[in-house]
């Protein structure tokens, strides 16, 4: 899926003035903490807006009218591979308010069975590998996970998982 996202000015009236944001509309995400016997299941993804290959959580854009479990369940099998046999929604957050709409929901992927993946061409995805929470908590510790909805799906998954 191919997702074009333009900045918009959005017209708002504070105090009886108008004033002019711009923002960027979007159809919201989720990502997905794959949980097996206490590990999780993270992607080494290339992500050019950083210039960095990073460790993330798998996770994707929602597609027009789409069910955000639906979703979960698609970008974890074709990141991955996995199949889960249940999806528990952990939390829903916006992403960043202060310019975009983006709603996004994190869910622990649980009962998971291997299969093949099936990445999209825009995707480049180096590896998955299982880490224990405790291997995992210490890479955000020494900077090694930097992105923002891994560290909070860990935490999620330290505080309701483990």
């Amino acid at each position: 899926m191919s997702l074009l996202l333009q900045m918009v000015d959005k017209r708002v009236f504070i105090g009886g003035k108008e004033r002019i944001f711009r923002v960027v509309p979007h159809p919201g995400a989720v990502c997905i903490l794959p949980w097996r016997d206490g590990q999780v299941a993270l992607i080494r993804q290339l992500r050019p807006a950083v210039d960095k290959v990073i460790w993330e959580v798998p996770a994707g854009t929602l597609e027009d009218g789409e069910d955000p479990a639906q979703c979960a369940a698609r970008e974890l099998a074709e990141e991955t591979g996995l199949r889960a046999g249940r999806l528990v929604k952990l939390a829903s957050f916006f992403v960043a308010p202060g310019y975009s709409s983006e709603y996004m929901y994190i869910y622990a992927a649980l009962d998971l069975e291997a299969g093949e993946r099936s990445l999209d061409d825009s995707e480049e995805i180096d590896e998955a590998q299982w880490f224990s929470l405790p291997q995992a908590l210490q890479m955000i510790d020494e900077g090694v996970i930097e992105d923002a909805k891994t560290l909070i799906a860990l935490y999620l998954a330290e505080k309701k998982l483990a």
